[in-house]
C-alpha cells in the first residue's frame, strides 16, 4: 500500500497505516516490546481479565485454564478438566463464562472453582462448538458457534446446520440472532454501545450497535478482515489477531501491526492493575506489552 509508514524503535516495530489520524506516542511507550511470559502451552486462547486485572486463559489441547497474576508476573494453573474450554469472559458477577466445546456447551466457573453447565444445546440440539463469549451488564451473553471438528470429539454428528450468533438471556431463554460462514472472535462495549463479532473464514468483521438486550441493528462492515478473537480499548480502537495484533480505529482504518514471533496469535484482552497491559495468546506461548491506553471495562 502506498500510504504505509514505517517506524522503527528498540525492540519493537509497528507497522503505521493510518499516520494522521493516530499520534503513535499516546499509545505505545518508545521502548517497550511484547514480552514472553511463559511457552510452556500446547495452544493458548481465550484471555480474560477478572476485577483485579489477572489475565486467565485457556490451553484448549491440554483442557486447562491458568492464569496471570501481574502482581507476581506468574502464570498459575487454575482448572484442568475444562471441558476443552476455548474462548471466556467474566460476567458481572465475577464468574468465568467458558466456550467448552467438548460437549458443545457453556460452562458458569466461580472463584472457588465450582462449576455450572449454564448451556447445553439449542433447541434440543447439540451445538456446533461454542468457541466465543461476551457478557452484558444486564446478566446475558452473546456468543458464537461455528465449526471446528475436534480430533478429541468421539461420535460427533453436526446437529445444527447453521454456524451463529446467539444470545443467551439471564433467564436462560437462547436465540439465534444471525449466521455467518464461521463466526469466531466477539467483543462488546455498553460504553460505545457496540458489538463487534469476526467471520473469520470471510475474512470480515462486522460491527453492530446495541439496542437493548439481545437486540441488535443491522450488521455493518467494520473491515475487511477475520480474527481469531478481539479486545477494545477505551478510545474504541479494536485489536485483532492473525499473524499478530492489528489495530483499527472507530473508524475501521487500520492504524498498527504488532509482530509477535509465533505461528499464529489467537487472542488478546488488556490486564495489570490498570487495565493498560495489552495480554496476548499466541500458539504455545502468551506475552504481555505495557500501553499507555487502557481496555474497556
Amino acid at each position: 500500500m502506498k500510504n504505509i509508514c514505517r517506524i522503527s524503535m528498540v525492540g519493537l516495530v509497528f507497522a503505521l497505516l493510518n499516520c494522521q489520524s493516530v499520534n503513535y506516542n499516546k499509545m505505545f511507550y518508545e521502548d517497550a516490546q511484547p514480552k514472553k511470559i511463559s511457552d510452556r502451552f500446547t495452544f493458548t486462547e481465550g484471555p480474560s481479565s477478572d476485577k483485579q486485572g489477572n489475565v486467565y486463559f485457556t490451553d484448549q489441547p491440554n483442557d486447562k485454564i491458568y492464569y496471570w497474576d501481574w502482581k507476581t508476573n506468574k502464570v498459575i494453573e487454575f482448572l484442568g478438566k475444562t471441558g476443552r474450554a476455548n474462548g471466556t469472559h467474566f460476567d458481572k458477577d465475577g464468574n468465568l463464562i467458558t466456550c467448552s466445546d467438548d460437549q458443545g456447551e457453556i460452562w458458569k466457573i466461580s472463584k472457588d472453582k465450582k462449576i455450572e453447565v449454564i448451556l447445553k444445546g439449542f433447541e434440543g440440539k447439540r451445538l456446533n462448538g461454542p468457541n466465543d463469549v461476551w457478557n452484558d451488564s444486564s446478566g446475558g451473553m452473546y456468543f458464537t458457534d461455528p465449526l471446528y471438528e475436534r480430533d478429541y470429539w468421539v461420535d460427533f454428528k453436526q446437529e445444527i446446520a447453521h454456524k451463529g450468533l446467539y444470545y443467551r438471556t439471564k433467564e436462560g431463554k437462547t436465540v439465534r440472532l444471525e449466521t455467518f460462514t464461521q463466526p469466531n472472535g466477539i467483543v462488546g462495549s455498553e460504553i460505545f454501545k457496540k458489538l463487534y463479532i469476526s467471520d473469520i473464514d470471510a475474512g470480515k468483521t462486522y460491527v453492530y450497535d446495541i439496542l437493548g438486550e439481545g437486540k441488535l441493528s443491522e450488521r455493518r462492515l467494520f473491515c475487511e478482515m477475520g480474527s481469531d478473537g478481539m479486545t477494545l480499548d477505551k478510545h474504541g480502537n479494536l485489536y485483532l489477531t492473525g499473524k499478530g495484533v492489528h489495530i483499527f480505529n472507530r473508524k475501521g482504518k487500520k492504524m498498527y501491526h504488532i509482530p509477535i514471533e509465533e505461528e499464529w496469535t489467537s487472542n488478546v484482552t488488556f490486564g495489570g492493575e490498570n487495565n493498560d497491559v495489552l495480554f496476548i495468546t499466541a500458539s504455545q506461548s502468551v506475552y504481555m506489552l505495557r500501553t499507555k491506553v487502557r481496555g474497556v471495562k
